[in-house]
């Protein structure tokens, strides 16, 4: 059962891509550790294709999740840029339109400063 998203502190999932697991770990047990994301999910296996310097490319990534609260997605964007190993990453928000109430609040209250 979902409820509205508004009805706690608005959460929001930011989507990166990183080439393996070791940044992937990085990356997402610095985040929670800076309370910049309540969770991350890495997702193996992902096969990405896109075009880059005039050419088509493929190439193995990882996913990660980010599941933030809806005013923490620009200091997480801003960390991701700073801290990514590629030149241009995937930085994508994606809004949570609803969801458990108690889950929502959950992450809101992860993502708050100490």
């Amino acid at each position: 059962m979902t409820e509205p998203a508004d009805a706690v502190a608005g959460a929001v999932v930011v989507m990166t891509t990183v080439a393996d697991r070791g940044d992937a770990d990085r990356i997402a047990g610095a985040l929670v550790e800076a309370r910049l994301a309540a969770c991350v999910q890495c997702l193996t296996g992902v096969r990405s294709t896109y075009r880059w310097a005039g050419r088509v490319e493929q190439a193995e990534e990882c996913l990660l999740l980010v599941k933030t609260a809806a005013d923490r997605a620009d200091a997480v964007a801003t960390w991701l840029r700073a801290q990514h190993p590629y030149e241009l990453p995937e930085i994508l928000v994606v809004e949570a339109r609803g969801g458990l109430s108690g889950y929502l609040e959950w992450v809101h209250r992860e993502t708050r400063p100490l």
